[in-house]
């Protein structure tokens, strides 16, 4: 369940990250839900190794977590991208 819900946590964490973060990416919609699946698996990996708990299933905590990580990575992605 961990790994499915990181996925669509993702997939949502993506979308409300290119919200938060509005701009010109290369890729577009497919690139967004990647980057936010992607930081849906860092946030999630660096929450658990800071203590913020294990994260699991489907949560408000976990939630959060997806959309900073997203964020992170949307944020590194634009930097490296230029």
């Amino acid at each position: 369940m961990g790994i499915l819900s990181w996925i669509i946590f993702g997939l949502i964490a993506g979308i409300i990250a290119k919200w938060l973060m509005p701009g010109r990416d290369g890729g577009g919609f497919i690139m967004t839900i990647l980057l936010g699946v992607a930081g849906a698996f860092v946030g999630g990996w660096i929450g658990t190794r800071l203590g913020f708990g294990v994260v699991t299933g489907f949560n408000l905590g976990s939630f959060f977590t997806a959309i900073i990580g997203a964020l992170v990575l949307l944020f590194v992605y634009r930097l490296l991208k230029k």
